[in-house]
């Protein structure tokens, strides 16, 4: 689901960038807020970082005293993305076990849908692999499946969620 947040981070300018016109150190304040989001990847609480939409307010700045540094609060908002439990997404296959498959849906690259979830369907093994019910329907790879999340975990050291998955509802499966 995307969101749409409102965010205060603190910026911090090098000495060496800040200059005396107010307009040069407002577009180092916003290279330096944007090179901070996309590195930040995702939190446990906002999901992950898409877009910064607006730029709401920069405080005043106060200057580090080892450094010379000037820290500025800002506040802004921004779009994100997060899975949330009983959730319908639309997800792309792109690993196929014998006791599962893969999935990805934007961001989220580790969405596991196990065989137990999708009772109609069973594996067939072979070179490429696929997930097949008796009425002939597939899931295969690169293919496009609607699905329930039924679990979500964020990994803090890698800043990403892994979600798991369920094809037992109705309208769910391959699209």
């Amino acid at each position: 689901m995307f969101l749409k947040v409102q965010l205060q981070w603190n910026v911090i300018i090098p000495s060496e960038s800040l200059d005396a016109k107010g307009l040069a150190l407002q577009k180092a304040i916003v290279v330096r807020l944007l090179e901070d989001f996309s590195t930040k990847k995702a939190t446990k609480d906002h999901g992950y970082f898409l877009a910064v939409t607006t730029l709401d307010s920069i405080g005043e700045g106060r200057v580090r005293q080892h450094t010379g540094d000037v820290l500025f609060p800002v506040t802004f908002s921004g779009l994100t993305f997060k899975i949330f439990r009983g959730e319908i997404l639309e997800a792309t296959v792109h690993k196929i076990l014998k006791h599962g498959v893969f999935l990805r849906c934007g961001p989220v690259e580790n969405i596991y849908l196990s065989y137990q979830k999708m009772t109609d369907y069973r594996y067939v093994p072979g070179e490429n692999p696929i997930f097949m019910n008796e009425k002939m329907s597939k899931i295969e790879k690169d293919m496009a499946v609607r699905l329930m999340v039924i679990g979500t975990k964020y990994m803090e050291a890698e800043r990403e969620f892994q979600a798991v998955a369920s094809l037992e509802g109705d309208f769910l499966g391959p699209v």
